[in-house]
């Protein structure tokens, strides 16, 4: 399984981006997807999943961010609205299947 992110950029605090992830190769395998992010210095860190048409948020994007896709066809898109200095970060997607598998990350940075 290979996850490609994309919708990364530079955006001015409390704008809005929406980063896609889509997989491709066996995507019959994945069971669940998620986004984690990595701020500089700090270890990645879980902010959205999904699976079985569940969805968890962390308490920090909780109200601001939207995780919706399709996880039998491998996608899962994160809608970031009102975001702030704090959500600069590299943003990760992820699947889970016979093995965890990541995308090479996007670049996110919100500026004041």
């Amino acid at each position: 399984v290979q996850l490609v992110e994309s919708g990364g950029g530079t955006v001015q605090a409390g704008g809005s981006l929406t980063l896609s992830c889509v997989a491709s190769g066996d995507t019959i395998c994945i069971s669940a997807m998620a986004w984690y992010r990595q701020r500089p210095g700090e270890g990645r860190t879980l902010i959205a999943s999904s699976t079985d048409g569940n969805t968890y948020y962390a308490d920090s994007v909780k109200d601001r961010f939207n995780a919706s896709g399709d996880i039998v066809r491998g996608t899962l898109n994160l809608q970031m609205n009102n975001l702030k200095l704090e959500d600069t970060a590299v943003y990760y997607c992820n699947a889970n299947g016979p093995y965890g598998y990541w995308g090479q990350g996007t670049q996110v940075t919100v500026s004041s």
